[in-house]
């Protein structure tokens, strides 16, 4: 018997939509400047997310998203702060510049994807992912 999967999250109406949920978050002027963060972090995130989070976050995101974050091919997993650099050095923008579109982005994204596959999510990646998606990073002591 396959093991049952929870539904994906209802993802927004329209990608117009999410934008303009994401330029809110970032609170930047123009819904331009959210969808040009926007794709350049879907990008960086489709470079880093495998297996069936990708397939599942995928499906949670409108249509023209999803396809821009699936279009990527996975590459060297990296940390939440590599993650920032990287995305920093492709945009030619400062690292807190991106760490603030990272949060705004990856916010909306994480509500999308709903707090189970978010979980799911945040286990396959790296450390330091889970505040870029808004959440509290908590670790174990040894």
């Amino acid at each position: 018997m396959l093991p049952l999967r929870e539904p994906a999250a209802r993802p927004v109406a329209t990608f117009r939509q999410m934008l303009e949920r994401i330029r809110y978050e970032g609170a930047y002027p123009t819904q331009e400047r959210a969808e040009d963060v926007t794709r350049a972090v879907l990008m960086a995130l489709g470079r880093q997310l495998t297996g069936d989070e990708r397939v599942d976050l995928a499906a949670c995101l409108p249509r023209e998203a999803a396809r821009i974050f699936a279009d990527q091919i996975p590459a060297q997993p990296l940390t939440g702060w590599g993650f920032v650099k990287e995305l920093a050095a492709r945009t030619e923008a400062t690292t807190a510049t991106v760490r603030w579109d990272t949060g705004a982005v990856l916010t909306v994204i994480g509500d999308l994807a709903g707090p189970s596959l978010l979980d799911r999510i945040l286990t396959q990646l790296p450390p330091g992912y889970a505040l870029l998606f808004g959440r509290a990073e908590l670790t174990q002591t040894v």
